[in-house]
């Protein structure tokens, strides 16, 4: 990959990961990007990656799902937002301002994630998407989605793609920790 991906340069932004949107999921989609997001939690917590999580109207969908808000690292920031792209939520673009490349996944894939990472890529971000951990209540929105993000310049990418290319080498001092992540 010619981008520089560096932990430092990077950040996660978790788009409304809560408990009403993950709920209205089918249940083997549910599982799965509940999972994916924990994972990456989890591993942006140990390399020290920036975290910032949206929340859609949080009183009528419910906040960040537990095992998620919980292992993530204390200087996460949440946002509420009522807008579709997290962009236009005060506050979003300057958590994220210093870094390069940004790292999105969420629900729904083809609402708030698809319209973040257009915005995204309009003002020059690298735009990863890691469509293991997006979701959308119906496949074939899930798939439009993730199709006219990678048409409009977002590189598509799973999980252990990113955790390995974060890494870099078996000799990472945090390789076992991450590694025991997806095992």
């Amino acid at each position: 990959m010619a981008i520089n991906i560096t932990t430092e340069n990077s950040a996660f932004l978790f788009i409304d990961v809560q408990e009403k949107l993950v709920g209205m999921l089918k249940e083997k989609i549910k599982i799965k990007c509940a999972k994916k997001a924990e994972i990456l939690s989890n591993a942006a917590r140990i390399l020290n990656i920036k975290t910032v999580f949206t929340e859609q109207y949080p009183q009528g969908l419910g906040s960040t799902i537990q095992p998620v808000k919980y292992s993530a690292s204390e200087s996460a920031q949440t946002f509420e937002k009522n807008t579709f792209n997290a962009l236009e939520t005060e506050g979003i673009p300057d958590s994220i301002k210093d870094k390069q490349n940004i790292f999105i996944f969420g629900i729904e894939t083809h609402i708030c994630v698809f319209q973040t990472a257009i915005a995204l890529l309009e003002k020059g971000y690298n735009v990863f998407v890691i469509k293991d951990a997006c979701a959308s209540r119906e496949k074939d929105e899930y798939i439009a989605g993730i199709n006219l993000m990678e048409k409009e310049g977002a590189k598509i990418l799973t999980t252990e793609m990113v955790l390995f290319e974060m890494l870099k080498s078996s000799k990472h001092q945090h390789f076992k920790e991450v590694q025991a992540l997806i095992k």
